[in-house]
C-alpha cells in the first residue's frame, strides 16, 4: 500500500500584504533542498520537497494572500493541489487584543453561515505538537503555542464564504502573531518553517476526535486537553466554534442543528465526542445535546477536559 502523501502550503510573498510568510519561507529555502515544478502561480515556480518517508510538500509563492483574493486562486488550488492530503496558509495574527508571541493554527469555516473547509484533526494536532516542541528546544519560553477558533480572513475582504467548500483539502492557517515584533523574529520563522514538514508525523493508533463548541477565540481548554500525554492514545480537535459566532449564527434552533451537521461531516476522522463551554446559551446547548443524541455520541462541559483520561469519549 502506498503510504505517500503530499501537503501544500501557501506563502504571500510580498512583505507589505503578509509580514510573516516570507520569513518562513526564506528559512524553509535555507534548510530545505527545495526543487522547482513546472506549476507557476502569479509568476513563480512552485517549489517542492521530498522527505525520506516519499512524502511531497509543495511551497506555492503568491503575490497576494491566498483567502483575500480567494477566488483568484481557488482555480489554481483545484487545478493543482486538489489531491493533496493537507493545506495550510502561512501568515499572522493580529487583533487589538491579540496576545502576543504566539504560535497558532485554526482550521477554516465561516461559523455564522455554516459553512466549514475540509478538516484533519491529526494533522493539526501534529502541527501543534511540533511548533510547541520546536519553540521549546530553540528557547523560545515567552511563546505560547495555541488553537484558535475556525475562522475565515476571506470575510473582511468580500470573498464568499461559499467557495470554502470547493477545496476539499483540509486547509488550515499557521500563524505567528502579533506584533511586527514576533512577525520578524528570524527564529520564530525557522520553528514554523521546521514544523510544517512534520504534518505527517505518527499519532497515537487510539484516537477520539471532539468537537469544540463555545469559550473565547483562544480557549485554553480545548488546546490543554490537546497536549496532554495520554499515552498510547490522543485527543484531538478540529473545528472550534467560538461563542461569539455561535450566537451571531443563530445556533439556538433547527437550523443552528443543520449547521452543525455539515460541521462534523466535514471532519475527516468524524467525532467521537462533543464538548461544549459552559458560557454557551441553554437553547445552543439543547441544540448541542440533541446532535449527541442523534449520533449516538457523547456531550458534556469543558471543565471535564480537566481529566482527559476519564473522558466518556474511551
Amino acid at each position: 500500500m502506498n503510504t505517500r502523501r503530499s501537503a501544500v502550503y501557501f506563502f504571500c510573498v510580498d512583505l507589505d500584504r503578509d509580514p510573516v510568510a516570507s520569513h518562513v519561507l526564506a528559512s524553509v529555502r535555507r534548510i530545505y533542498s527545495l526543487s522547482p515544478t513546472e506549476i507557476t502561480v502569479d509568476n513563480h515556480a512552485v517549489l517542492c520537497f521530498e522527505d525520506q518517508s516519499g512524502n511531497r510538500f509543495f511551497h506555492v509563492q503568491t503575490d497576494e494572500v491566498l483567502s483575500h483574493n480567494y477566488s483568484r486562486y481557488l482555480p489554481v488550488m483545484i487545478e493543482h493541489f486538489q489531491e493533496c492530503d493537507v493545506a495550510g496558509v502561512i501568515n499572522w495574527h493580529e487583533g487589538a487584543n491579540a496576545p502576543d508571541q504566539i504560535f497558532c493554527v485554526h482550521t477554516t469555516g465561516d461559523v455564522p453561515s455554516g459553512v466549514y473547509g475540509a478538516a484533519d484533526s491529526v494533522a493539526l494536532r501534529n502541527l501543534l505538537l511540533k511548533l510547541d516542541e520546536l519553540r521549546r528546544k530553540v528557547g523560545l519560553d515567552q511563546y505560547e503555542t495555541l488553537t484558535e477558533a475556525t475562522h475565515w480572513s476571506g470575510i473582511p475582504h468580500g470573498q464568499n464564504p461559499a467557495s470554502i467548500s470547493k477545496f476539499n483539502v483540509p486547509l488550515v492557517d499557521i500563524e505567528i502573531g502579533s506584533s511586527g515584533e514576533s512577525w520578524s523574529d528570524p527564529v520564530a520563522a525557522e520553528v514554523v518553517a521546521r514544523a510544517i514538514h512534520h504534518v505527517f508525523d505518527p499519532a497515537p493508533e487510539l484516537i477520539r476526535s471532539l468537537l469544540c463548541i463555545g469559550g473565547v477565540h483562544f480557549e485554553k481548554a480545548y488546546r490543554d486537553a490537546l497536549f496532554t500525554d495520554l499515552g498510547d492514545k490522543a485527543l484531538v480537535v478540529s473545528h472550534i466554534l467560538a461563542n461569539q459566532w455561535i450566537v451571531s449564527g443563530g445556533y439556538s434552533d433547527e437550523t443552528g442543528l443543520e449547521k452543525l451537521r455539515t460541521c462534523i461531516a466535514s471532519i475527516r476522522e468524524g467525532v467521537d465526542g462533543i464538548v461544549f463551554h459552559d458560557n454557551l446559551k441553554a437553547p445552543c446547548k439543547q441544540i448541542v445535546r440533541t446532535l449527541g443524541a442523534e449520533l449516538g455520541i457523547p456531550v458534556f462541559k469543558h471543565k471535564k477536559l480537566r481529566q482527559p483520561g476519564d473522558l466518556p469519549v474511551w
